[in-house]
């Protein structure tokens, strides 16, 4: 029941800021250079449904090790420069935050790195609204596996049935639903094509989930 909700769990990326397309674009550019192609076919199936990223495909062209991990730097970068020059806020994000602020307590959880995270939100004014952030960092396992949502609701000190996630991939709705927790997904260009089955609800906006929950109860 959506009325024992008390906290919202958010994926960032393609949720919360477009920044999706800079990173696959960032990582499609440092493996063209290399030789080794990457369309949004091979992007969907590596990053946004498994967990795997695109750096085997340099493996299997011979490069080794420590050419990979310099490759892995230079997309780093790129990515951070582009991010940098970019305007990333979704739409209607920052009023679906101020509706929901005074009702629910409210957490990022990403696979973002924090570098990147920071420079993401040095202008969105979005950090306000969240009692704590989850960076890539901050956990053992990224998604699919469970423990980013994991680490949150014991952060939270909540059972999971009183926390509800909103994301965007499969990948996120797999790392959701493994640990026991409900999931809306609200799909991207990206991710439309992936398999939502086991998710509670499907969203075609992110206005929709205040619309979805009772957010008049203050200070809960």
């Amino acid at each position: 029941m959506n009325d024992s909700i008390q906290a919202i769990l958010w994926d960032n990326d393609g949720v919360l800021v477009d920044t999706e397309h800079i990173y696959f674009r960032a990582t499609q550019s440092v493996l063209t250079e290399a030789g080794v192609s990457l369309d949004a076919d091979d992007y969907r199936r590596h990053f946004l449904t498994g967990s795997s990223g695109a750096w085997h495909l340099a493996a299997e062209r011979g490069f080794g090790a420590d050419q990979i991990e310099e490759m892995r730097q230079r997309r780093n970068d790129l990515y951070a420069e582009t991010l940098r020059r970019s305007d990333p806020a979704i739409e209607g994000v920052r009023d679906v935050l101020q509706a929901l602020q005074r009702s629910f307590r409210m957490a990022i959880v990403t696979s973002s790195r924090r570098r990147h995270f920071e420079i993401i939100h040095e202008r969105t004014g979005f950090l306000r609204y969240f009692e704590f952030v989850l960076v890539r960092e901050d956990y053992s396992k990224s998604k699919p596996d469970p423990a980013p949502y994991l680490t949150a609701v014991a952060r939270l000190g909540l059972p999971t049935d009183a926390c509800l996630v909103i994301e965007d991939s499969e990948r996120g709705l797999r790392a959701a639903t493994a640990a026991g927790l409900r999931c809306w997904v609200i799909p991207t260009e990206l991710t439309r094509d992936g398999n939502f089955s086991a998710a509670d609800r499907i969203l075609t906006s992110i206005s929709e989930v205040p619309r979805l929950l009772p957010a008049d109860r203050e200070n809960r």
